[in-house]
């Protein structure tokens, strides 16, 4: 578990592996990467008493040279990775570890959610990991070409992590890095929609922006590095349909977007302009075209989003009720982070950890 300025959240989500099942020896490492507050402190002795629980602390390196020391302090043939923030519910783990019976299997994605369902935004966040990021991966994993395990809930053999030369600081998405250069190999990234981790989303617009452009911005330098997969024969899927896909939907179409919207209130505009100029000569027939069109788009958005709560068994069905209302106003969030990492991205700015204040509200259901 890598940690930064972690203070407030670090004992629930350490409290939290404590009480996981799991189906062989437990021992949690923490590293604290430097931080400015007392993490190392607050982690270190409220689990002072308890074997299982290392903690260390080290010079600021950034998150992936805090799991590279991790991974260097235990000899487990299987190494669950977290954020501090996160919380697991008790069989997370087990869930994880399970499919490493496959020799296959090089790491497996776990089911992030929101555990802090405080507001609109942290809804509207909600809603985004379970009707695009974990139906997103649940295809992509029929197809072994998933291209993020996520650094909230992550599992890995270690051999292979080692092989793949551990996780690299030249991207933000060190968790996409290595999970790419782990496809790569030949091996099976699989998705375990049961083990659950409850993560800390952002609840402030600001917050918000800052960590997604992080996120788009590390997507687009690990889509960059490994663009030799591209139409790759002997990459599969990955080559032919995840990276595109990351390319195309997670760069190109939020800079595209915008211009959709803006012709769709212009095609009001001009309706609303001509009838009341002249009605006698008014037809409605090419606003009556852009709205079926509108219609089918939110329509099949609808559909996808319905497939995607069909899968998760267990979620809150009234969470579709902020549907309409987030993919109207949280798509101009994201337009502004899609061009903001595009344009950091062609000056070739660097990029750190970030600082995402902490709130422990996360909620964990009894």
């Amino acid at each position: 578990m890598p940690a930064f300025n972690e203070e407030k959240v670090i004992v629930q989500t350490i409290a939290s592996l404590l009480a996981c099942d799991s189906p062989g020896p437990l021992e949690i490492i923490v590293v604290d990467d430097g931080s400015s507050d007392a993490t190392y402190r607050v982690a270190s002795e409220s689990f002072a008493r308890d074997p299982r629980v290392r903690v260390f602390s080290q010079a600021n390196g950034g998150k992936p040279a805090a799991l590279n020391f991790g991974f260097a302090q235990t000899t487990a043939e299987i190494v669950v990775a977290l954020d501090a923030d996160t919380v697991f519910t008790r069989d997370t783990v087990s869930k994880l570890v399970r499919h490493f019976k496959d020799p296959r299997v090089a790491a497996v994605a776990g089911n992030t959610k929101v555990g802090n369902r405080i507001n609109l935004l942290t809804r509207w966040q909600a809603l985004e990991y379970i009707t695009s990021q974990n139906l997103d991966r649940r295809a992509f994993a029929v197809l072994n070409c998933i291209t993020v395990v996520p650094g909230a809930v992550g599992a890995w053999r270690r051999e292979l992590v080692e092989s793949a030369g551990g996780f690299r600081n030249d991207t933000l998405a060190e968790d996409a890095d290595l999970t790419l250069a782990i496809r790569k190999l030949g091996k099976h990234i699989v998705y375990e929609e049961e083990a659950i981790a409850l993560t800390e989303a952002p609840d402030t617009v600001r917050g918000f922006i800052g960590q997604r452009y992080r996120w788009m911005y590390g997507t687009m330098q690990a889509a960059w590095k490994h663009r030799d997969v591209l139409f790759r024969r002997r990459y599969g899927a990955l080559g032919f349909v995840a990276l595109p896909n990351v390319v195309i939907f997670q760069v190109l179409f939020p800079l595209i977007s915008p211009i959709m919207d803006l012709l769709l209130i212009g095609s009001l505009g001009s309706a609303a302009f001509s009838y009341s100029h002249h009605p006698e000569e008014y037809s409605a027939d090419n606003l009556w075209r852009v709205l079926f069109y509108y219609a089918l788009f939110v329509s099949v958005d609808y559909l996808a989003a319905i497939l995607a709560f069909a899968l998760e068994r267990k979620e809150s069905w009234g969470l579709l009720i902020w549907l309409f209302w987030q993919r109207f106003f949280y798509r101009q969030l994201m337009y502004y982070v899609a061009i903001k990492s595009t344009i950091t991205s062609l000056k070739g700015v660097l990029v750190g950890w970030g600082r995402l204040e902490r709130k422990a509200s996360v909620q964990v259901e009894a």
